[in-house]
């Protein structure tokens, strides 16, 4: 009998075939993610050389600061976005966060407990995300928009116009601190053991290969085994938690808690991972290349900032680099097609026989 092939496995068949046609240095050097990696690498160098006060210390420690919260996010929503889905309210959610934590300190709640509180809210609103998700079967974007609401509203009526601005000094100074010797800032080294669980679980465990699967078919992850509905909860009840944590940072940091803190905080995490190589429609992407490319945008706009360009010009350059990134991303396949029907046909000119004169 013969076997049936299905546009899926076809298309698996393919992808397959496309990754291993080549030898395994050239699948690890010439990809998106490496590229960014070297467009980093170019924009340091570039900045260095050209913009005055680019290479000094402080720069690096505030570039680093500025781009921590962004980099705390970017994990949980890279995975979220393998699977095909999407977070818009983390945002909000660092304000709700930061808002959680000044009120219950104004209150005379211990600080360690307000933040401890601030981080279970996070996690009940990813788990209300991953519920609406998972368990009612609402699309990931409606329901993150309408939490995006949300969450910004209870933070907005908690507070008002109102502000916390005062903290233990401890904790404040502590968020500002940096590794001794260098100037590379201490939020860093919470976020780095982060990472390194974010990649060991991506990467090398069963929970993760299950990830890449729900990108790639739902369907067909399903019939396999991999929990899919748990799954997907997991990582909304994470980035709800993750982006709580970088709600605490980010009052610690700038000493203020505010209900409009990091609004449109959410737009530079999903330009962040989109640019870093992860594929909008899921299946597809690496920790290393959004690590890369939030480093990538936070470069840019430091060296911009210091060379006196706007904020609207600096926000025009992100964009022609996201959109550009995604342009060069669907095309890049549909060239790596063509070519091997050029040389199929090539081979098989050069093959027959010569016409004759």
């Amino acid at each position: 009998m013969t076997a049936l092939t299905t546009p899926t496995s076809s298309a698996a068949t393919q992808r397959t075939i496309e990754n291993y046609s080549q030898p395994a240095w050239r699948r690890m050097l010439f990809t998106r993610e490496m590229a960014i990696v070297a467009l980093l690498v170019v924009v340091c160098v570039v900045s260095m050389a050209a913009v005055k006060g680019f290479s000094q210390p402080i720069t690096i420690t505030y570039l680093l600061m500025d781009v921590a919260a962004v980099l705390i996010i970017a994990l949980p929503m890279t995975l979220i976005m393998i699977t095909g889905e999407i977070d818009l309210s983390v945002g909000s959610m660092v304000g709700l966060a930061s808002v959680t934590t000044g009120a219950l300190y104004q209150a005379g709640v211990p600080f360690e407990l307000a933040a401890l509180a601030a981080i279970i809210v996070g996690v009940v609103g990813g788990a209300f995300n991953g519920f609406l998700v998972t368990k009612v079967g609402l699309p990931s974007l409606a329901v993150t928009i309408g939490t995006l609401a949300l969450f910004r509203g209870i933070a907005v009526g908690v507070l008002g116009t109102a502000a916390v601005t005062s903290f233990p000094e401890f904790w404040t100074d502590i968020a500002k601190a940096k590794i001794v010797g260098t100037p590379i800032p201490a939020i860093m080294i919470p976020f780095l053991i982060l990472l390194a669980i974010f990649i060991v679980v991506l990467h090398y465990t069963p929970f993760g290969r299950g990830v890449y699967a729900i990108g790639l078919s739902k369907e067909a992850a399903h019939f396999s085994g991999v929990p899919v509905g748990r799954t997907k909860f997991i990582l909304f009840v994470l980035a709800g938690g993750l982006a709580a944590l970088a709600g605490i940072y980010f009052t610690l940091r700038y000493g203020s808690a505010r209900g409009d803190n990091a609004t449109g905080l959410e737009l530079q995490v999903i330009a962040a991972v989109v640019l870093g190589g992860v594929s909008v429609f899921g299946g597809r992407g690496k920790l290393y290349g959004v690590v890369a490319a939030v480093l990538l945008i936070g470069v840019l706009a430091s060296a911009l900032r210091l060379a006196n360009v706007t904020s609207d010009v600096i926000n025009i350059i992100t964009g022609v680099l996201l959109v550009a990134s995604v342009v060069g991303a669907s095309l890049l396949p549909r060239i790596r097609r063509k070519r091997p029907k050029a040389e199929k046909s090539l081979v098989g000119t050069t093959s027959g026989t010569v016409p004759k004169a």
